[in-house]
């Protein structure tokens, strides 16, 4: 059934790209103590979990084996799961949905998330000039044809030739150190129908940024890339966002947070950045 609310507290994760690592390496490890720590609330996935997602009717890729089975059991506990695909992860279907029992979503998501009116959009394909040329072969590569020809070669052949054409890795970091993603959301953000929450992906760039009475977010990335903090991820409460480091399933470390206040107050003056520091007096709209 299709998601439309997510309760608090609704951790948000986005490019971890499970199987450009061994099997058993450090962020499917994080990742793994994550889901198996998850007793309540909810997860969202904004996109590229996997480096490489692809159904066959009856074959998954094998290096989503031990995450796909940790989220079915975080879904037979009864906690949601929404998936919103990325570029990487943008061919799932009846595994995900029927057997899996994960929402997932193709394109942009709108709801409510701990209380929050939330848009959530991956983020590839939304720059005007970095994002030209995969703009141009998109529709190509989701178009049902495509799909259909893709899903005719042998599973091994299938996953080579996506793994060879993959650009992700364990430094990648938008060059714009995720400036294009931020300059949209705060054209966004500035509309007078604007949500309270807009959570972008794919820059692998972290960030929570206060734009008027509202929230700009970006989880980073899962992956545990050498000249980062480590896997980054959101905590979304009625009372409050936070950006956090993944330790432990008893330990986090909280880079920034921008909490909920009265609406009656005076919206800040265009977007005031927030990574680097906490924003305790930060107010924004519902």
């Amino acid at each position: 059934m299709p998601t439309s609310s997510l309760p608090a507290p609704c951790r948000i994760i986005s490019d971890a790209h499970i199987g450009i690592d061994r099997p058993g390496g450090t962020s499917e490890r994080a990742l793994l103590a994550m889901c198996d720590a998850i007793r309540d609330g909810s997860l969202l996935i904004n996109g590229d979990l996997f480096d490489f997602w692809f159904e066959w009717s009856t074959v998954i890729p094998r290096a989503s084996f031990r995450v796909l089975a940790a989220l079915a059991a975080l879904r037979d506990r009864g906690v949601p799961i929404l998936w919103v695909a990325g570029n990487h992860d943008c061919w799932g279907g009846t595994i995900l949905r029927a057997d899996a029992d994960i929402d997932y979503h193709l394109g942009p998501w709108e709801g409510m998330v701990a209380g929050w009116r939330t848009r959530v959009e991956h983020g590839d394909g939304l720059r005007e000039r970095e994002d030209r040329g995969y703009r141009a072969i998109r529709p190509v590569l989701r178009h049902p044809l495509a799909v259909r020809a893709f899903r005719w070669l042998p599973a091994d052949l299938a996953s080579r030739l996506a793994s060879g054409s993959s650009h992700a890795s364990r430094t990648y970091r938008a060059r714009d150190h995720g400036a294009g993603l931020r300059a949209i959301a705060r054209r966004r953000l500035a509309a007078p129908d604007a949500p309270s929450l807009l959570v972008y992906g794919h820059s692998h760039v972290a960030a929570l940024e206060r734009v008027g009475r509202s929230v700009y977010a970006n989880a980073g990335s899962w992956t545990d890339a050498a000249d980062g903090p480590g896997p980054t991820y959101l905590v979304v409460t009625p009372e409050r966002i936070d950006l956090c480091v993944w330790r432990t399933s008893t330990e986090r470390d909280r880079l920034d947070t921008i909490e909920y206040r009265a609406l009656a107050e005076e919206p800040a003056t265009g977007a005031q950045e927030m990574v680097g520091g906490v924003g305790g007096d930060e107010t924004v709209r519902r």
